[in-house]
């Protein structure tokens, strides 16, 4: 071999053996950054001195209390709105925000020229239908013994009929303004007419004043029958799963949290907002009148007793908004894991993924020295 064949296998052999180093080193880097970021390491002594103690999961019953806040709400149909059935100027009305009202009392008064126009309408369709009813019997017995054409029994008969379903019309609208048409006569004409309250409730909001004229379309007042409000609450989304239909709810407000109004769930939603939270709704077994819509409620949901798999609170450290708890690899060798956790009982909480954590044995006392220990090393 010549001299500088010689030299360019020395040379060829060094580049390889430079790069075959080189790719070692980095997969111990890269080896070692992966242990540090979720592994330590302490001596016999550190172990001691941290007082690190290690305990296993356990399988215990657990049951809590989910508290939860919301306010009162109104379903749909217990909300009215009640608006003038034809347009007309507003007379008079008593209605405040807040007035008790009975099923059937007068709540506002309204006049207008039209109502005068269909009551008249209505008797003097009534007067020409008696008239036309005369004719059409008689024409009808004329046309029985062929005294008269059959033509002129037909307009008899149209005439009869057309002022029959004209008088039955107005009759409608008569009701819809509150005026009976059977009682109706020339004295009794009225230009104004009085609106009733549909319900027993409160007034929620007035939206009219007097003298305005009011269009058949708009509302005047808005009105709550609230002897059947529920409570609306807001529920995490890792507590839904402790709640059913028919649970019982402890229901109280912030001034007075020594009073409880028991509550039973009746509706669990099924969507989840944005911040993870689902609406919850809740009767109340018996209506007191201090609780208002709108009102602002803080309630306790004690959930059934389930058995579960459970670990101490001690064992769980936070870091960057999780929850982790260390597993012993071996003596002296711990692993961080994150974990879920549910309900606690006791000194005790519940483990919603023991299979991140088992079979090894679970730190449960000197879990934030080994945090710290862990931090340090990677800074």
């Amino acid at each position: 071999m010549s001299l500088h064949n010689f030299k360019t296998t020395i040379y060829t052999a060094l580049i390889i053996l430079t790069s075959a180093c080189g790719n070692s080193a980095k997969e111990q880097v890269s080896s070692k950054e992966e242990l540090l970021s979720n592994e330590v390491s302490l001596t016999a002594e550190q172990v001691i001195k941290a007082g690190i103690a290690t305990d296993s999961v356990k399988i215990q019953s657990v049951s809590s209390s989910v508290k939860v806040s919301g306010k009162i709400d109104v379903p749909p149909q217990n909300m009215v709105s009640v608006s003038a059935p034809m347009s007309g100027f507003l007379r008079s009305t008593k209605l405040l925000p807040g007035m008790h009202l009975n099923k059937g009392e007068v709540i506002a008064v309204m006049e207008d020229q039209q109502y005068i126009q269909l009551q008249q309408d209505y008797l003097t369709t009534r007067y020409e239908l008696e008239f036309s009813e005369k004719e059409y019997n008689r024409q009808k017995e004329l046309s029985a013994s062929k005294a008269v054409s059959d033509k002129v029994y037909e307009q008899a008969r149209s005439t009869y009929l057309t002022q029959k379903t004209q008088l039955m019309a107005l009759g409608e609208k008569l009701k819809l303004i509150g005026i009976n048409p059977l009682a109706l006569n020339e004295s009794s004409i009225s230009g104004s007419i009085r609106i009733v309250s549909p319900i027993n409730g409160y007034v929620s909001s007035v939206k009219v004043n007097i003298g305005k004229y009011i269009q058949s379309s708009e509302i005047l007042f808005e009105l709550v029958n609230p002897e059947d409000i529920h409570l609306n609450m807001t529920v995490f989304e890792k507590d839904i799963r402790h709640l059913s239909i028919g649970q019982k709810v402890k229901a109280f407000t912030n001034s007075d949290p020594a009073k409880i109004y028991p509550c039973e769930i009746i509706l669990i939603g099924q969507d989840v907002s944005a911040d993870r939270h689902i609406e919850v709704h809740c009767h109340f077994e018996k209506y007191d009148r201090s609780l208002i819509p709108g009102m602002y409620m803080n309630a306790i949901i004690e959930s059934e007793a389930e058995m579960a798999e459970v670990i101490e609170e001690s064992a769980i450290v936070s870091y960057a908004g999780k929850s982790y708890c260390f597993i012993e690899l071996s003596k002296g060798a711990y692993k961080m894991v994150e974990v879920q956790t549910g309900l606690k009982q006791g000194s005790k909480l519940e483990l919603l993924n023991p299979e991140a954590v088992k079979p090894y044995p679970i730190v449960t006392k000197g879990a934030y020295t080994l945090l710290m220990k862990l931090k340090n090393v990677e800074e």
